[in-house]
C-alpha cells in the first residue's frame, strides 16, 4: 500500500479534468489481495475504485478512498486456447501485450482503443472500450466470455456468457432477475438502440432475448457494480491482408455524410481526422512526419481486410469509385500506413492545443448518434461551438457515430466554469435530439453523469439505482459515477491551478510564460507508459513499471505543487524531488508526448529554483561543471587519465564527485581537437562553421577531424569560431540557468554573425547541437539566438541539402542507437536515409542508451540505467557482433564501451572511413 504524499499526488487524476487526491494506493498482487482492500474500504467506510493504466477520460478511474492498481503485478495473460479462440487475463494485461501473446497462434483480441500500447483489458471492460475497428470486431463487451469478480460486499461472482451462474451469487443474480423482469419495457425500448450506445448500464444484456448475459451486462458498469479480477475474452483470427484508403473531404460533416457509402463495402475501420491535427503534428515533429495526403481539409481512413493483397485492392478501388470525395488515395507501404494511424492513435493528445494555443480538454469528447445522422450532428455541433465561442479538432469512429473531441474551455477566465457547465448542458441536450449517446465507449465518469437525466426517463434511472444496491448497497465502489453523481464542475483539476509566473529560467513561451500552464500540458492520456518500441519515452517508467517514474506522474506531481493545496512546500517538496530523480532528461516527451510535454526542462527548473544561491548536490559541481573540469584536465591528459585508473584512487575521486563507483571515467584524448586542427585553403570551398563541444573538443576529437575530412569531400571549408564556446548543456540538466544562459549568451554572439551571413553551422554532438536549437530560444529568447537555431544544422542536414553523395557503405550492418535529444528536437530520418542512400543496411535501435549525460553515472542510478540499455541497446549489440554501432551521442558511446566493451563511431567517422585518400586535410 502507498500512502505518501507523492504516490497520492501521481494517482490524483487519470487521463480526464478531474482531479480527487486518494486516501491510499493499492497494488494487489492476487485477488485475495484485492479483496483485502475490499474488506477495508467497507470497514471504515470509504470508496474504492480499480484502475487500469489511468487513461480513463472521463474521470472513471480516480477516488478519494483506496485506488487498486491493477497493472503493476496483477497484469498477465494466463492462458491463450487456440482451439476455443479464447484467452484468460488477469486485469492489468495491456491490451497490446494480449496482441504480442496471441499473434503466434494467428489471433487477435479485436477492440483496439487509441490508448492501446498502455490500456489494460480491465479498463476496457469498465468503459465498454471500442476503438477504430469495432466495425469489424465491435466493443468489448462483445468479446466477453467469461468475468471472475468480487462485489462490494466481498461476494465472488463468477459468470460466463450463455450460462446462469449459482453458487454464492445466486441470491443476487436472482434479485438483478426480478428485477429486469419486471422493467422490461423500459429496457427494450431505451436501451440498445444502435451499437454505440454506452452510457449508463448496458441493461439489454440481461434481457430473456439475450440470455440474461451478466458477464457482457457488467462490462461498461466503470467499476461501480463489482471488482473484475479476472476475465475470459474472445480471441478473432488475423486478417491476411489489409490496405487503408484515405478519402479527403472539405469539411468534416463532409466527411460524415459519406460514411454511409463507406459502409457498403464492409470496411473493418472508418475513422474521421480533421486537417488541424494533421497541421500539429507536421507543426511539432516536420513535415515529414505526415505521409502524403490525398487533397481536402478532412479525411476518412478506410481501412479494408481480405485474404489476398489482390482482394484489398478490389475493395479499395470499388470503394473510392463509389464515394464522393474531392480526392483519395490508397496507401500501400505499410510504413505509411502505420504513421497514418499512429497521427490518427495520437489524436486525443495533439487535439490538446486549440488552433490559437490555448490548452484544450476533455468533458465532451465521447458523444454517438446513428451513423446516418452524424454529418447533421456535426453542424449543429459546430453551430454549438460558436454560440459558445469554443473550438476544436474532432476526430474519432465516424463508422460508428462516435465523435472525440477536446474543446479550448475557458477555465483560466471568470466564469469559465459556468461556460463549461453550460456547454455540456447543450451538448446533451443536442446529442439526445438525434437520439445519441452522452458516451460511445469512455464511460460517463464525472464528466457525464450528470446528464443522464436528459439522456434517460425516470423509469431507467430508477432502475440503474435499484441495480446498484443489489451490486453495492453500501456505495463503496466508484460513488459519483452513474450513480448520484456530482456536478460535472467540482473537482475539476485546472479550475484549481493558480498561475505560476514567477521569475522562471526558463520562458515557457508557449505557454504564456506560466509555469502552472505548462505541467498541465499533460492531460493523462499515458503514452508515456507505453513501450516506446519508436520511440524514447519514457525509459525509466519502461525499466521500473513504477507510475512515479512516468512524465504523466512526474506532471501530476508538479501540477500539485504549483495547485498548492496538497503538496504544500512548492520547490523543495521532497515529493518532487523524488519523483524527478528517476527522470533522465532525455528529452523523449518533448517530442513523443502528443500534447508536447517537456519534462527535461520542468526538471531543470525545479532544481534551478531549489538550489538558486544555496548549496548544491555535488554532482552538479562535478558534472555539471564538467566543461570546466574537462578544459583544465586537458592541459595534462595522461596524468589525469593514469589518476583516475589507478586503484583505490579512483573509487575515492568518483565517490567524491558523487559518481557510482561501478562506472569508469572515459579517458581524455591526448591532445584536444582545436591543437591538432588544419585549417583547410580557403579556395574552391563553401565556409561552414564547425561547432566543436567540450566532449568532441577533449574526449573524441577524432570524430571531429573525421567531419573535416567529410565536409571537405562536399566542398565545404570547415571553419572555428575564435575560441571553444559551450551551449551550457551540463549547466542546464542540473539546473544552473544563470551560468547557462551566460555561456549561452556568449556562444550565440559568437555565432550570430555566421548565421546572419548565411553560413550553416553544423553541430557534432545531439545534445549540444539540440541546445542551440531549441534550448537556446527558450533560455534566451532574443533575435540573435533564433538565427542561430535557424542555421545549426546536423551534419546529416548539411550534407542532404548539399545534395552530396555519399561514398559506397555496401555490406555493411549498422546499429544505430540515436541520440534522445537528436531524436526529440532534430529527428534521425535524414540520418536513416542517408546512410541507406549509401548502401548500408540500418537497424535503428528505438528508446534511451540509459547514460543520458549526468543522470546514468550519478550515484543512485546505475541499476536504472543499466535496466534501460538492457531494453534495446544491449540486445541488440549482443545479437550483431558483426555490426558497425553508430552513437553519435558521446553519453551514448560512453554507455555502450562501459556496459558492453564495444566502440561505437560518430556517423562522421563512419563515412570518412570510406572516403578516397584525397578528401583529407
Amino acid at each position: 500500500m502507498l500512502s505518501d504524499a507523492a504516490s497520492r499526488a501521481h494517482y490524483s487524476s487519470d487521463a480526464s479534468l478531474y482531479r480527487l487526491i486518494p486516501t491510499a494506493v493499492v497494488r494487489p498482487r492476487h485477488a485475495d489481495e484485492v479483496e483485502a482492500a475490499l474488506a477495508v474500504a467497507r470497514a471504515h467506510g470509504i470508496p474504492l475504485v480499480a484502475r487500469g493504466a489511468g487513461t480513463s477520460v472521463a474521470g472513471n478511474a480516480i477516488s478519494s478512498g483506496v485506488v487498486v492498481d491493477f497493472s503493476r503485478h496483477m497484469n498477465s495473460v494466463i492462458d491463450i486456447d487456440p482451439s476455443s479462440r479464447t484467452a484468460r487475463v488477469q486485469p492489468g494485461v495491456v491490451q497490446a501485450h494480449l496482441q504480442q501473446a496471441a499473434a503466434p497462434y494467428g489471433l487477435l483480441f479485436g477492440p483496439d482503443p487509441s490508448t492501446m500500447s498502455r490500456c489494460t483489458i480491465g479498463g476496457m471492460i469498465g468503459n465498454n472500450a471500442c476503438g477504430s475497428r469495432s466495425l469489424a470486431y465491435g466493443r468489448t463487451s462483445d468479446n466477453i466470455v467469461a468475468v471472475q469478480a468480487l462485489t462490494a460486499t466481498g461476494l465472488p461472482l463468477h459468470v460466463r456468457s450463455g450460462t446462469t451462474t449459482a453458487g454464492p451469487a445466486s441470491q443476487l443474480l436472482g434479485e438483478l432477475h426480478d428485477l429486469v423482469r419486471a422493467n422490461l419495457a423500459t429496457i427494450r425500448t431505451e436501451f440498445g438502440t444502435f451499437g454505440r450506445q454506452v452510457s449508463g448500464y448496458a441493461l439489454e444484456s440481461l434481457l430473456p432475448e439475450n440470455g440474461f448475459d451478466v458477464a457482457r451486462f457488467l462490462v461498461g458498469s466503470e467499476g461501480s457494480l463489482a471488482v473484475v479480477t479476472e476475465a475470459t475474452v474472445k480471441l478473432v483470427p488475423a486478417p491476411q491482408h489489409r490496405s487503408l484508403v484515405v478519402l479527403g473531404f472539405d469539411t468534416m460533416p463532409e466527411a460524415a455524410d459519406a460514411v454511409m457509402d463507406v459502409l457498403q463495402y464492409d470496411p473493418t475501420a472508418c475513422e474521421g481526422l480533421d486537417s488541424r491535427i494533421v497541421d500539429v503534428v507536421r507543426a511539432r515533429r516536420g513535415s515529414a512526419a505526415v505521409p502524403m495526403l490525398p487533397d481536402g481539409r478532412a479525411w476518412l481512413f478506410v481501412e479494408v481486410a481480405g485474404d489476398s493483397s489482390a482482394e484489398c485492392a478490389q475493395k479499395a478501388l470499388r470503394l473510392t469509385g463509389a464515394v464522393a470525395s474531392v480526392d483519395s488515395r490508397l496507401v500501400a507501404d505499410a510504413d505509411e500506413a502505420g504513421a497514418l494511424w499512429r497521427i490518427r492513435a495520437d489524436g486525443a493528445g495533439l487535439s490538446g492545443r486549440s488552433s490559437d494555443n490555448r490548452p484544450a480538454h476533455a468533458g465532451w469528447e465521447d458523444a454517438a448518434v446513428p451513423p446516418a445522422r452524424l454529418g447533421a450532428y456535426l453542424r449543429d455541433f459546430e453551430d454549438l461551438l460558436k454560440t459558445h465561442d469554443l473550438s476544436g479538432f474532432p476526430f474519432g469512429h465516424f463508422g460508428d457515430g462516435c465523435m472525440h473531441v477536446r474543446l479550448d474551455f475557458p477555465f483560466d477566465r471568470p466564469g469559465g466554469a459556468d461556460v463549461f457547465a453550460q456547454f455540456l448542458t447543450a451538448a446533451a441536450q443536442l446529442v439526445t435530439t438525434y437520439g445519441g449517446s452522452l458516451s460511445g465507449e469512455h464511460g460517463d465518469g464525472r464528466a457525464r453523469s450528470q446528464f443522464l437525466p436528459l439522456m434517460y426517463s425516470r423509469g431507467a434511472l430508477d432502475l440503474f439505482a435499484q441495480v446498484k444496491r443489489v451490486f453495492d448497497p453500501d456505495g463503496v465502489l466508484n460513488p459519483g459515477v452513474i450513480i448520484d453523481p456530482p456536478s460535472a464542475t467540482e473537482s475539476v483539476r485546472v479550475l484549481q491551478a493558480a498561475p505560476w509566473r514567477r521569475e522562471l529560467g526558463f520562458r515557457y513561451a508557449e505557454d504564456s510564460g506560466d509555469f502552472s500552464e505548462a505541467v498541465h500540458r499533460c492531460t493523462g492520456v499515458g503514452k508515456c507508459r507505453a513501450d516506446n518500441g519508436q520511440g524514447v519515452m519514457c525509459p525509466s517508467y519502461v525499466a521500473t513499471r513504477n507510475e512515479k517514474d512516468s512524465t504523466r506522474g512526474r506532471a501530476r506531481v508538479l501540477q500539485e505543487m504549483v495547485n498548492g493545496t496538497f503538496v504544500t512546500d512548492g520547490w523543495s517538496s521532497n515529493a518532487v524531488h523524488e519523483t524527478l530523480d528517476l527522470c533522465l532528461a532525455c528529452k523523449g516527451c518533448a517530442s513523443d508526448c502528443p500534447t508536447g510535454v517537456d519534462m527535461a526542462s520542468y526538471k531543470a527548473e525545479v532544481l534551478y529554483q531549489t538550489y538558486k544561491g544555496r548549496l548544491r548536490p555535488v554532482s552538479h559541481y562535478s558534472l555539471g561543471w564538467l566543461p570546466r573540469w574537462s578544459r583544465v584536465a586537458s592541459r595534462a591528459p595522461r596524468f589525469v587519465n593514469a589518476v583516475m585508473r589507478a586503484p583505490g584512487l579512483s573509487q575515492l575521486a568518483l565517490n567524491a564527485a558523487g559518481v557510482d563507483s561501478r562506472r569508469r571515467i572515459p579517458s581524455f584524448a591526448a591532445q584536444s581537437f582545436r591543437r591538432t586542427h588544419v585549417a583547410a585553403p580557403r579556395s574552391g570551398l563553401a565556409p561552414v562553421v564547425l561547432f566543436v563541444d567540450t566532449f568532441t573538443e577533449y574526449f573524441s576529437p577524432s570524430a571531429a577531424h573525421a567531419a573535416v575530412r567529410v565536409l571537405a569531400d562536399a566542398g565545404y571549408r570547415a571553419e572555428l569560431v575564435s575560441r571553444s564556446h559551450c551551449c551550457g548543456l551540463t549547466w542546464i540538466t542540473t539546473g544552473q540557468l544563470d551560468t547557462a544562459k551566460k555561456l549561452l549568451a556568449r556562444t550565440v554572439e559568437s555565432l550570430a554573425e555566421y548565421a546572419a551571413a548565411g553560413v550553416p553551422i553544423v553541430g557534432l554532438e545531439p545534445s549540444c547541437t539540440a541546445v542551440l536549437r531549441s534550448d537556446a530560444v527558450e533560455l534566451l529568447g532574443t533575435d540573435q539566438a533564433r538565427r542561430v537555431a535557424g542555421a545549426t544544422l546536423t551534419l546529416s542536414e548539411l550534407l542532404t541539402r548539399s545534395r552530396w553523395t555519399p561514398p559506397d557503405l555496401g555490406g555493411i550492418n549498422v546499429v544505430a542507437q540515436p541520440h534522445c535529444h537528436q531524436h526529440a528536437i532534430m529527428g534521425w530520418d535524414v540520418d536513416k536515409a542517408l546512410l541507406e542512400r549509401a548502401k548500408a543496411k540500418v537497424t535503428a535501435l528505438p528508446g534511451c542508451c540509459g547514460l543520458a549525460g549526468n543522470f546514468g553515472v550519478e550515484k543512485g542510478h546505475y541499476e536504472v540505467s543499466v535496466a534501460i540499455a538492457e531494453q534495446h541497446l544491449l540486445p541488440a549489440v549482443r545479437n550483431a557482433p558483426d555490426a558497425v554501432v553508430l552513437a553519435d551521442g558521446f553519453s551514448c558511446r560512453t554507455q555502450l564501451d562501459d556496459l558492453a566493451g564495444v566502440k561505437a563511431l560518430h556517423l562522421a567517422e563512419l563515412l570518412a572511413s570510406r572516403l578516397p585518400a584525397k578528401a583529407a586535410i
